[in-house]
């Protein structure tokens, strides 16, 4: 039996209900396309290659799932003719051919896997179809089984009897086929039925025919999630946070309030991170062992270093490296900026496009003022640097190796290692100014 595997996504559903321009498999779930989460898991299998079944007019899809090919379903006509517009990718192709769907972003490699291994062990399976247990009141096709076990057929809900819809072992959607016989079975698919439509599901009895078995794979319902609406969306990416949360916490984490904490799907957490309440990771965020994540932190595109704090109510922009047990307190906001070892930036400051040395103190009210209208000019804080409260360092700038500016000093000038920069104007006592001026202005008011 050949070991080569295909996948052939279905992704053209318009979505109408999303009420979107966006096509619908391209909405996020964990900072990721619903489409990419798909490919992903299939990705995994190391397929000979993906084919992503698109509709009309998708160009924004196609863009999204390349290097995989596309192809195009011109007509909304099924599942079993989403198929078929894929045939030409897979003339000749003898190996498996295994069907997703770009819409169930929940899928596990383990599960595709195990829809390949069962497809193979048997050579008298033509078929296999993925079925949960579910309770009797949901709207998914009704599996059949026969006295040996194996599926008879699979009946849409809204033609099924009253008796097939007490069934609870329900279509999955998932198929892995012989490759060899898949599109000369949907061939011989009809369309005599509710929705006039040409559904996979037919293909059980047609391989049956040709004296080929279909075998259920159950699997666990949450995997098969779909989503047609942004309720559903919101459902899904409910579970796939439960389900990132339990990795973390399971790797070495501690989430203080898992519920309140969200992940993108590439998050990257080390051992003996804490995590606070409140706290949002966007795509490319690696956090390193030993870090702090204090409450109410949106971090994206960011690497914190081991033992380095962050937060509470700080910002990390993509770009932002935290070295290791460096501090980033409240109310800092961080872009393409990279923060030293031992550095620490305390409180209400901007620090974008800058490099700051090793054990460097960055005051409050700090900002690097990188942005002149046109182009954005970088800073640069050497080793040890001492940046007072409220300075402007005006880039492109340079402040050496233990240097020190004055609170409230606008820098715009470099300033050499271990000197003072300074540019406040010299402060003026007038004595008695301040008693005089309340006398005087009381008597105003009294008046």
């Amino acid at each position: 039996m050949s070991k080569k595997l295909g996948c052939i996504v279905l992704a053209a559903g318009e979505g109408k209900r999303m009420k979107s321009a966006l096509p619908k498999p391209l909405h996020a779930v964990a900072g990721r396309a619903m489409v990419e989460h798909v490919i992903a898991a299939a990705e995994a299998l190391a397929p000979e290659k993906i084919v992503v079944v698109i509709g009309p007019d998708m160009k924004q899809m196609a863009d999204a799932v390349r290097p995989h090919a596309t192809a195009i379903q011109k007509t909304v006509n099924g599942t079993g003719g989403a198929v078929l517009a894929a045939r030409e990718h897979f003339k000749n192709f003898d190996g498996d051919i295994l069907i997703l769907y770009g819409d169930t972003p929940l899928v596990t490699t383990q599960t595709l896997q195990k829809m390949v291994d069962i497809r193979r062990q048997f050579p008298a399976v033509g078929l296999t179809f993925s079925g949960m247990r579910m309770t009797e009141d949901n709207a998914y096709g009704r599996m059949v089984l026969d006295d040996d076990g194996t599926l008879k057929k699979i009946v849409e809900f809204k033609d099924a009897s009253a008796d097939e819809k007490k069934i609870t072992l329900c279509n999955g959607g998932l198929v892995c086929a012989d490759g060899a016989k898949l599109f000369d079975w949907l061939s011989a698919v009809g369309n005599d039925n509710a929705q006039g439509e040409y559904y996979l599901t037919d293909l059980p009895a047609i391989a049956r025919k040709d004296n080929r078995q279909t075998h259920v794979v159950e699997v666990p319902a949450e995997e098969m999630e779909g989503v047609n609406s942004r309720i559903d969306l919101a459902h899904v990416e409910k579970l796939l946070q439960q389900r990132l949360r339990a990795q973390h916490m399971t790797n070495g984490a501690t989430l203080i309030a898992p519920e309140t904490v969200y992940f993108s799907f590439d998050t990257q957490i080390g051992r003996d991170v804490v995590i606070e309440p409140d706290v949002f990771f966007g795509p490319d965020v690696t956090v390193h062992d030993g870090a702090h994540i204090f409450a109410h932190c949106h971090i994206a595109g960011a690497d914190i270093g081991a033992g380095a704090s962050v937060g509470p109510f700080a910002r990390l922009r993509p770009g932002t490296k935290i070295g290791k047990d460096a501090k980033v307190g409240n109310f800092v906001e961080t872009k393409n900026a990279q923060l030293g070892a031992g550095t620490k930036a305390g409180h209400l400051s901007y620090l974008g496009d800058a490099e700051i040395g090793d054990n460097a103190n960055i005051g409050a009210g700090t900002i690097t003022c990188n942005y002149d209208g046109f182009a954005k000019h970088k800073t640069t804080v050497g080793k040890g640097a001492f940046i007072g409260s409220n300075t402007a360092l005006i880039a492109p700038v340079r402040v050496g190796d233990g240097a020190i500016t004055g609170a409230g000093s606008a820098i715009g000038s470099d300033v050499p290692a271990d000197a003072l920069g300074i540019t406040r104007g010299r402060q003026v006592n007038k004595d008695g100014w301040a008693k005089e001026f309340r006398k005087k202005n009381t008597k105003k008011k009294d008046e």
